[in-house]
């Protein structure tokens, strides 16, 4: 397993209980669309993902993730930085 599925696992994880839906998750599995998270959802989320991986997502960063996918790119992103 590579960095990045061992982050999409991670990522998967800590959606989980989020996921009041039980959608199976894809790298094209959208936030608002496919899981239906208001804003608050994704706060919370967020905040999870930050403390899990010990990076900062600025709110521009949010607005331009929509899929799953993008978050593990991210994510990934943000990790090689330091």
């Amino acid at each position: 397993m590579n960095d990045r599925e061992e982050t999409f696992a991670k990522v998967s994880e800590l959606i989980a209980p989020f996921n009041k839906k039980g959608v199976t998750l894809a790298e094209s599995t959208t936030f608002a669309g496919d899981l239906e998270w208001d804003s608050l959802t994704v706060m919370d989320f967020v905040a999870a993902i930050e403390d899990e991986f010990d990076i900062l997502i600025t709110m521009n960063m949010q607005a331009e993730i929509e899929t799953v996918g993008q978050l593990v790119d991210a994510v990934e992103d943000l990790r090689n930085e330091e």
